[in-house]
């Protein structure tokens, strides 16, 4: 698992990736175009699952069309450094989150506070500004989203009373910092990879994640609760750099769309797979947390409050459109 790299440790990696696919530069329209990928998260964890099986699919239904070609991952690319190197074009597609790139897209944070599902927000516009949004500030194309309705969730090393996380030290990522620290936590960012060891150390008292995902990390390991409810909305999407979906030709972009449409559609089973992992993570002994209704209610009001309103120092002139879509 990853570590933040430093600009210069991230463009020597991301010039040795080129280097070693100088055999696949893009090609004239109506040409097969392979696109050079790569992902925020683990080969076999949950989050990249899902983002395989759209590679396979593109892979085995594109010929003389596209293909995907796999370049990197967080062992090679921290996922802070994604959103960078999509926007300068040194990778073409990625399986990341809006939160890792916020530095360049601070309205990206809103598809983690949002309740509404892809075809909400195609139907009502939502989709179509967050994808300008990221068109003018990222350089990149917001193509859709690979997880629906999932949590995240607080992972504990230690038993609590109620909401009261003060004193805690929880690994946080951009999308719940503020959160975090309203509710009296010292929230610390550290790429996944990190996490485990930490927790073994007892640096971080527990963390923030999904509600699916902390087996494949071996984080069950080091926890012995979860608390409920979950809040915010867990969004993993794919992202394309702007200059390569404008040299794409129309074949191309109905071909791209045709599978995201796909992959989206593998979304709807998520709330299913999210109650497996909760009914294993108690058979691991992970307990939960249970606040009662009205604590329960202040909770995720909370979350909202925080969470829109970081958003809104961010980016004010956009805020107000985004809560009515989002």
């Amino acid at each position: 698992m990853p570590r933040r790299f430093a600009p210069r440790a991230a463009a020597a990696v991301i010039a040795c990736l080129s280097l070693a696919l100088s055999g696949f530069s893009l090609p004239a329209a109506a040409e097969e175009i392979v696109l050079r990928a790569v992902s925020a998260f683990g080969q076999n964890t949950f989050f990249n699952q899902r983002f395989r099986a759209f590679v396979d699919k593109v892979n085995a239904t594109g010929g003389g069309i596209m293909k995907i070609a796999i370049v990197g991952g967080p062992d090679s690319l921290s996922p802070f450094e994604i959103g960078n190197a999509l926007s300068k074009g040194e990778v073409d597609l990625a399986n990341t989150s809006g939160a890792f790139h916020a530095n360049l897209v601070p309205e990206a944070l809103a598809l983690s506070y949002t309740d509404k599902n892809m075809s909400e927000l195609r139907a009502n516009g939502g989709y179509a500004l967050m994808d300008k949004l990221h068109r003018d500030k990222g350089n990149m194309v917001w193509l859709g989203r690979l997880s629906e309705g999932l949590k995240y969730h607080i992972y504990l090393s230690k038993k609590i009373s109620g909401a009261d996380l003060g004193g805690l030290r929880l690994r946080s990522a951009p999308a719940y910092r503020a959160f975090f620290q309203a509710q009296g936590a010292t929230p610390l960012q550290m790429a996944p990879g990190s996490v485990y060891a930490q927790l073994e150390k007892g640096t971080v008292d527990g963390y923030g994640w999904p509600s699916i995902g902390i087996f494949d990390l071996r984080w069950n390991e080091k926890t012995k609760y979860r608390l409920e409810p979950g809040f915010y909305n867990v969004e993993v999407g794919l992202y394309l750099n702007q200059d390569v979906w404008n040299r794409l030709d129309e074949e191309q972009r109905a071909f791209l769309q045709k599978q995201v449409a796909w992959v989206e559609a593998q979304t709807a089973n998520d709330l299913k797979l999210e109650a497996a992992e909760k009914a294993r993570q108690a058979r691991s002994g992970i307990e939960a947390i249970t606040l009662p209704p009205a604590q329960a209610d202040a909770f995720r009001q909370a979350a909202r409050e925080t969470g829109w309103g970081s958003l809104e120092e961010a980016s004010p002139e956009h805020v107000e459109e985004l809560r009515a879509l989002f």
